[in-house]
């Protein structure tokens, strides 16, 4: 396949043929001075640890061809795209205690970027050089010895994509390698950049989609189509459209893009059904005519499929610090994004029963085998959280003063209001280490709209400290160059694709064909759009159709991550596990799937979002003495037909333990008490003000809920046989008093 952009280097392929022998010289030392020493010190259990073999054989990776950008990046910068793979026959062996563990074969493929920067006029010439790969490689391992375990069909595919973690961790964007080549040179803003912008993504329809159902191999019926949307190793799954080859979605995502070129928008479509989902066809845009156009609203042809028409509009932020920028969305869209460089900490507790409350703690511990596990420095990882969006940085272990040095990101919809939530936490003993809380509306004190220095820690040592960064930036569009020609449908990529069937190991290029252009609604004008709507339904479609020139509203967009899903399974979409069996994207690249709700599809507002009405709520408990405050916002979702309830938190519960309560709020909808219609949120640990921020849906009828009461309790989680009381405060909301379409939001 020949890209006119993409230049063949033969010279450096054999450059590499000749030097690979001594690489693997290199390597072998490397594994056994300094890869052995530290597995050992690891844990108690791999001291025995013992590379028997090393050997890289004598296949060397391959350079497919590199491509250098010269247009859209900075003049004081080289950035080159190198198309690597490489078909190992390396062999190495290992052996713990008595059992021998090795890889006897390694296929790897990817795109790896190469940033040379800054450019300097004194040697060498070239400051540092960046590295990462654009998107998750493609990566297969042999296994050898013990782990042939790990060849077993569904147990390989689990391995592989551990390992594939392993390497997003430390090699895939938005993470980078920066190896400083001049000395005293400053790399903490070449490893961690700001990104380039902001990519909504409005997921409106498709037309004129393929049958995929079928049954004895004749076609049977309307297929169910869902969209996969990627931008990098971040993915979201639209909903379900049953039996429909014309779905409207109306559903809103938003991605951080960080390197444009490189990073484009992928969206797959597939027909859901109970053993395999059926490909029907995928879309490749170009983030860089997006960056240009600032807004693109089209209908683009679906390639790899013999029909078949997609609805989007994009629209490109750029990110300023300006503070004017930052009005409150009143649709609950994102107005800003938080970017947070997690340096280090410094004097960690050994334990949480080192400090309390300032002082040595008087626990008497009578396993000496425990005592001993307590007092080694601590293995810590820590939770940052933004609304209901939480993410986890890696694990450093052994170290009272760790060093993380990673970058996380979080949308903002409301910077005066929202706060970032720190909690280190002990890996092996799953205790809280230290807590600290920044309310955003500190940075806008800011010109720059910036923090970076040391926080205290609370719920720790007096001086334990955690050192961040803190950058807020706010969502702007700008206005697009008169003079430029917009890209419009061609912001398509018409160019190969690889991809990787599944099921076969080597990867091919398919060219898309070319499909009938069929005649596509224009989406500018509202009639067209009108008479394309399916007759049925027509206050739904009409309603619906409202909201796809002005999404409806959410109160974020929240990527579910793997920690929030452990945590929190109440989050857990139903169709999680079904989507995870499912047949993943074609592009082999992406084999972990995040789920997130979309905007439109959740169809409520924030809090701060709603005016508050005079609800005549009973707010109280019954008792003299008050026992805390719920924040809750309840409105009726009429496009999907649903009450929503968003608990946003608690303040100034009564605790009624000694050793401190584990808050969770319990919703039924009464006068339905069924089990399997009960609502729970996540419960929040040690603390009389928990944070919630999470949403519930009952599926009723507008007419079905004005004669229902809302019945929502503060519970406290405690173990099966304590004699704690459980519930800490209740409350009844008569649903058929309040004006659930325009919604309340109360204390």
């Amino acid at each position: 396949v020949h890209f006119p952009d993409v230049e063949r280097v033969e010279w450096l392929n054999k450059v590499l043929v000749q030097a690979w022998p001594y690489f693997g010289t290199i390597m072998e030392k490397t594994f056994k001075e300094v890869l052995e020493p530290k597995i050992r010190a690891k844990n108690v259990h791999l001291k025995t640890c013992t590379f028997t073999k090393i050997h890289f054989g004598e296949k060397c990776p391959r350079i497919n061809g590199i491509k250098a950008y010269t247009k859209e990046i900075d003049r004081r910068q080289v950035v080159l795209d190198l198309q690597i793979c490489y078909i190992g026959d390396c062999e190495i062996h290992m052996d713990i205690s008595k059992f021998n563990l090795g890889v006897k074969g390694v296929q790897l493929y990817g795109t790896l970027r190469v940033i040379l920067e800054p450019l300097l006029t004194d040697p060498p010439f070239i400051g540092a050089v960046t590295l990462f790969f654009v998107q998750k490689p493609h990566l297969e391992i042999n296994w050898a010895g013990m782990s042939n375990l790990l060849d077993v069909p569904g147990i390989n595919v689990m391995s592989e994509s551990l390992i594939q973690d392993f390497i997003a961790a430390r090699l895939v964007l938005p993470n980078r390698i920066t190896v400083p080549l001049k000395k005293n040179m400053n790399i903490a803003h070449l490893r961690f950049p700001i990104p380039h912008g902001v990519i909504r993504v409005h997921l409106l329809e498709a037309e004129n989609l393929v049958q995929k159902d079928s049954f004895l191999g004749a076609i049977r019926g309307k297929s169910d189509p869902y969209a996969l949307l990627r931008v990098g190793t971040v993915q979201y799954r639209s909903k379900t459209v049953s039996r429909d080859l014309n779905p409207v979605w109306n559903e809103t995502f938003e991605f951080v893009v960080h390197e444009v070129p490189g990073q484009d928008l992928e969206v797959d479509l597939y027909d859901e059904d109970p053993d395999k989902d059926d490909f029907m066809g995928s879309l490749l845009i170009s983030l860089v005519d997006v960056m240009n156009d600032r807004t693109v609203d089209e209908w683009f042809p679906l390639s790899k499929t013999t029909s078949g028409h997609l609805h989007l509009k994009l629209e490109w932020f750029s990110l300023v610090n300006d503070q004017e920028k930052l009005h409150e969305d009143k649709k609950g869209l994102s107005t800003a994004i938080l970017i947070v460089y997690l340096d280090s900490a410094f004097n960690l507790p050994k334990n949480h029963f080192e400090y309390s409350n300032g002082e040595c703690g008087a626990k008497k511990i009578k396993n000496n085998k425990y005592l001993k596990k307590m007092e080694r420095e601590p293995s810590s990882f820590v939770l940052l959280t933004v609304g209901n969006k939480t993410q986890k940085s890696k694990t450093c272990n052994f170290s009272k003063d760790p060093m993380w040095g990673q970058a996380f990101t979080f949308f903002v919809h409301s910077a005066h209001s929202q706060s970032l939530h720190i909690e280190i936490k002990d890996k092996d003993r799953d205790s809280a280490l230290g807590t600290s809380v920044v309310c955003l509306s500190h940075l806008l004190k800011d010109p720059n709209m910036t923090l970076d220095q040391r926080f205290q820690l609370d719920h720790s040592s007096s001086d334990s400290f955690i050192k961040m960064k803190l950058v807020l930036r706010a969502l702007n569009v700008e206005e697009p160059d008169p003079q430029r020609v917009k890209a419009g449908v061609n912001a398509s990529k018409q160019v190969p694709v690889r991809v990787v069937e599944k099921g076969g190991n080597q990867p091919k290029f398919v060219s898309p064909p070319n499909p009938e252009v069929s005649k596509a609604p224009p989406a500018s004008k509202d009639s067209a759009a009108l008479e394309s709507l399916p007759i049925k339904d027509s206050r739904e479609d009409l309603d619906t159709l409202d909201s796809s020139t002005v999404p409806a509203p959410s109160e974020t967009v929240a990527d579910l991550t793997e920690a929030e899903c452990e945590h929190n399974p109440e989050h857990r979409p139903p169709s999680a596990l079904h989507t995870r069996a499912a047949v993943v994207p074609s592009l082999p690249v992406i084999e972990e799937m995040r789920l997130a709700p979309s905007i439109a599809s959740l169809g409520s507002l924030p809090s701060s979002c709603f005016e508050l009405s005079s609800s005549n709520l009973d707010l109280y408990n019954g008792t003299e003495m008050p026992l805390g405050e719920i924040q809750l916002t309840v409105r009726y979702a009429s496009i999907r037909q649903s009450l929503v309830v968003l608990v946003n938190g608690c303040r100034n519960l009564v605790s009624s333990s000694n050793r401190g309560v584990d808050p969770y709020v319990r919703i039924y909808l009464l006068p339905d008490r069924r089990w399997s219609s009960r609502k729970k949120t996540s419960v929040k640990k040690k603390t009389l003000n928990p944070q919630y921020d999470e949403k519930f849906e009952f599926f009723e009828s507008l007419e079905d809920v004005k004669k229902r009461t809302l019945d929502i309790a503060v519970k406290n989680s405690r173990p099966f046989i304590s004699q704690e009381r459980k519930e800490l405060g209740k409350v009844r909301i008569d649903l058929s008093q309040e004006d659930l379409i325009k919604g309340f939001a109360q204390w």
